[in-house]
């Protein structure tokens, strides 16, 4: 059965699940969010209307970790980004909730505070956002010392995750110099090659960041 890939080449989640795809070549049929006629059978199978979603035959797979998952269960590869020890397979799990609810969350609150308008901002919300940034900075750069991934030995979950967060994270509240190692570790994963197709194939989208894109990475 073709697997279906509902996404936006723009959004952080649909990045993190596309490293997936590419790392292991696994085939899909991109259906993408603004193309005629998609956004309409995105909505029919998922209300809350949350991208990524992964369609194969019946079966409607949500949320970009479960995504991942999924293509190692059922469409294996030689990256094993769910690592087959146990206890680093739950250390992977643990960073990439890290990443997700302590970088992309809190960076998603300048952007979408932007958006408003300017009487219904959120500025103590705003506020609480970066100081979670900066203390996920440091734990992070901590963390990252000696390190080439977040887990092990191997690049796994928790790298797809770091990858589109600390990305568009450096964009809205750059990292600090004084945070060498998780710049570098920002670096690494630019370079890696399914991260960097990713980042490519979301070039024409900038003008969409409401914060405006930095011409750089």
């Amino acid at each position: 059965m073709t697997l279906e890939f509902f996404a936006h080449p723009f959004s952080s989640y649909c990045q993190k699940a596309l490293i997936a795809f590419y790392e292991n070549d696994v085939p899909f049929t991109y259906r993408m969010l603004e193309e005629p006629g998609v956004g309409e059978a995105f909505a029919a199978l998922w209300p809350m209307k949350r991208f990524p979603i992964l369609r194969e035959g019946e079966r409607v797979v949500l949320e970009a970790s479960v995504i991942i998952e999924y293509l190692q269960v059922r469409h294996p590869g030689p990256v094993k980004l769910i690592p087959e020890d146990p206890d680093l397979a739950l250390e992977a799990r643990m960073l990439d909730r890290i990443f997700d609810n302590y970088v992309m969350t809190p960076q998603g609150k300048f952007v979408y505070d932007s958006l408003r308008p300017a009487d219904q901002r959120d500025a103590l919300g705003v506020d609480e956002a970066r100081a979670m940034l900066d203390t996920s900075y440091a734990w992070l750069d901590a963390r990252m010392q000696g390190r080439t991934w977040a887990v092990g030995d191997a690049f796994t979950l928790a790298d797809c995750a770091a990858a589109p967060s600390l990305f568009y994270a450096d964009w809205t509240y750059p990292i600090p110099d004084a945070c060498a190692a998780l710049k570098a570790y920002r670096q690494r994963l630019l370079e890696r090659p399914s991260f960097a197709r990713a980042v490519n194939e979301a070039r024409p989208f900038r003008h969409y960041f409401p914060l405006g894109a930095p011409d750089r990475d």
